[in-house]
């Protein structure tokens, strides 16, 4: 069988630890990485899922708000991860967005972004943190929830812009603590889900693992759906 080519964006430099950690899952489960940077020409690539890496904030622009914060933007990257998500949105492909991701996803859909976090938080820290010390907190009835097979689970913290308003067709799954929203998915996909945090960084864990191969696996069925 022919191993599935997963498209993995990010910067056209640097980002090396989150591409090489997602490209490693995806080999794991008999994918074929596909790293996409800005200036690709994406019309020209052939790839049967996408993951979006986190990073930098995207612009405000992307969903008509005022910059309320004096981040990095990464213009070409807004742009090429933006051509990725409406082409796998428009072909039905299984796409994650980790982080950043999720938030473009989210933006793309017609949502929007809370651009600090700080003034949200009373019950958990807004220290970033690579290891898994904050508590998610999923939605029973949702298939992340089955997923991950708990109804809590421990999640790793490296953002400061979350999901405020939730785009189209896009149902919120997971909070952490603070009920800041870390999962939305779209039940009418196989496989449509943003999550907030960097689940490659987790690898050691057996129920993180378990995105990347419910991706792949997703990649095996037939193409359902668009939009």
């Amino acid at each position: 069988m022919t191993r599935p080519v997963v498209a993995i964006t990010g910067p056209m430099r640097g980002a090396f630890g989150p591409r090489f950690m997602v490209a490693c899952a995806v080999r794991m489960y008999g994918g074929k990485p596909l790293q996409v940077r800005p200036g690709d020409p994406i019309a020209e690539l052939s790839y049967d899922a996408v993951v979006v890496t986190g990073g930098h904030d995207i612009n405000p622009v992307l969903y008509a708000a005022e910059p309320e914060v004096q981040p990095k933007y990464d213009a070409e990257r807004d742009a090429l991860e933006t051509a990725v998500i409406d082409d796998a949105l428009a072909r039905g492909l299984p796409l994650l967005g980790i982080c950043r991701g999720a938030q473009l996803l989210n933006a793309r859909r017609g949502g929007n972004l809370f651009q600090e976090l700080k003034s949200h938080r009373k019950m958990t820290s807004n220290r970033w943190t690579i290891l898994p010390l904050k508590t998610l907190c999923l939605e029973s009835d949702s298939w992340l929830a089955s997923l991950l097979a708990a109804p809590t689970c421990k999640i790793n913290s490296l953002h400061n812009q979350a999901i405020d308003r939730v785009g189209d067709g896009l149902r919120i799954v997971g909070r952490d603590l603070d009920g800041i929203i870390q999962a939305v998915e779209d039940p009418s996909r196989p496989f449509l889900l943003g999550v907030q945090w960097h689940p490659e960084f987790l690898l050691f864990l057996r129920r993180q693992r378990r995105l990347f191969c419910a991706l792949l696996q997703a990649c095996r069925q037939p193409r359902s759906g668009s939009g």
